[in-house]
C-alpha cells in the first residue's frame, strides 16, 4: 500500500447499545469504521442508524480525525452511497455522496460486487474492533450516545497506540511519522450534508416556502420554478441552474417566519 492513497470504509458487523436515561429503553448503535491501509490507523464512530446522511457525516468526521484527505475512498456497494454498479460502464453514486467526493477532491470507488477482499484492511479492522472496543466495553452501561462515543474514542486511541505484533511501531506512530505527510489538506470548510427540494414556485411576494417558512428570491424570478439546496444551516435558492439567494435556515421548531433580503 502507498501512504495517503486510500481510505477504506465500512459498517462493522458487531453492534453496541446504550440505555436511554429517560425511558430505560435499550437503543441499538451501529459502528462506522475507517482504515488507512498503509499505517492501519483507524477511526470508529457510533451511530443511531445507517442512513445516507449519517454515512456522509461519518465520512466528514473521519477526515477531520485523520487531519487530511486520501486520494481515494473505497467502500462497499452500500445502498446509502451507490445507486448502481454495473459489470460494464460507470458506477453511479447518489448525489450527496458524489458531492462529498467533489468537496474533498477524492475519488469514491466502490468495490466489485461481493468482493470484500478489495477492502481487506477495513474488513480486518472490523474484526479487531470487535475485540479491542466492543468486547472491552460490553459490561459497561451508557446513558447517552455521547457518553458511549467518548468511551469508544478512548478505546480507539489505545487501539491505534498499541504496538504491532508483526511490525515495528504502532498504527499511530506510522501514521504520524510517515502517512500524515501524504494526505491532502482539508478544505477550508467541512462538507455539509444537504438535500435538494425541487420545483418550488416563487410566489408573487417573491418568496419560496420551505418547512412552513419563507425565503426571499430576487423579484425578477417571480413565477419561476426554484430548486432549494438545504443544509443544516443554510437554504440556497437556485433558478435555471444558478444560485440566486442564500439564507440562514430557520430552526426546526420555527414556523411561519420570513427571511427577506432587502436588496
Amino acid at each position: 500500500h502507498k501512504p495517503g492513497a486510500v481510505t477504506e470504509v465500512d459498517w462493522s458487523g458487531p453492534t453496541m447499545s446504550f440505555i436511554d436515561g429517560n425511558t430505560g429503553e435499550e437503543i441499538k448503535v451501529y459502528l462506522f469504521v475507517a482504515t488507512l491501509p498503509y499505517s492501519m490507523y483507524s477511526y470508529v464512530e457510533p451511530t443511531l442508524n445507517m442512513k445516507m446522511d449519517t454515512w456522509i457525516r461519518c465520512n466528514v468526521h473521519m477526515f477531520e480525525y485523520f487531519g487530511g484527505v486520501t486520494t481515494r475512498i473505497v467502500c462497499d456497494n452500500l445502498k446509502t452511497g451507490v445507486i448502481s454498479h454495473p459489470r460494464e460502464g460507470e458506477v453511479v453514486l447518489n448525489e450527496a455522496y458524489e458531492a462529498l467526493g467533489a468537496h474533498y477532491m477524492t475519488a469514491i470507488m466502490p468495490t466489485g460486487v461481493r468482493k470484500p477482499k478489495q477492502k481487506a484492511s477495513v474488513e480486518g479492522t472490523c474484526g479487531k474492533v470487535a475485540t479491542a472496543i466492543v468486547a472491552r466495553l460490553r459490561n459497561r452501561t451508557f446513558a447517552t450516545l455521547a457518553e458511549l462515543n467518548a468511551a469508544i474514542r478512548e478505546m480507539l486511541d489505545a487501539f491505534n497506540a498499541a504496538p504491532f505484533q508483526k511490525r515495528e511501531g504502532s498504527r499511530r506512530e506510522v501514521f504520524e511519522e510517515v502517512e500524515s505527510a501524504y494526505l491532502a489538506p482539508l478544505p477550508k470548510a467541512p462538507f455539509e450534508v444537504c438535500e435538494w427540494v425541487r420545483g418550488r414556485k416563487v410566489a408573487p411576494n417573491f418568496h419560496v416556502a420551505f418547512e412552513r417558512n419563507y425565503y426571499s428570491v430576487p423579484h425578477v424570478h417571480v413565477g419561476a420554478k426554484a430548486d432549494l439546496k438545504v443544509s443544516d444551516s443554510t437554504v440556497e435558492v437556485w433558478v435555471g441552474g444558478e444560485r440566486v439567494a442564500t439564507h440562514p435556515r430557520f430552526r426546526p421548531y420555527e414556523r411561519w417566519l420570513y427571511r427577506t433580503d432587502p436588496s
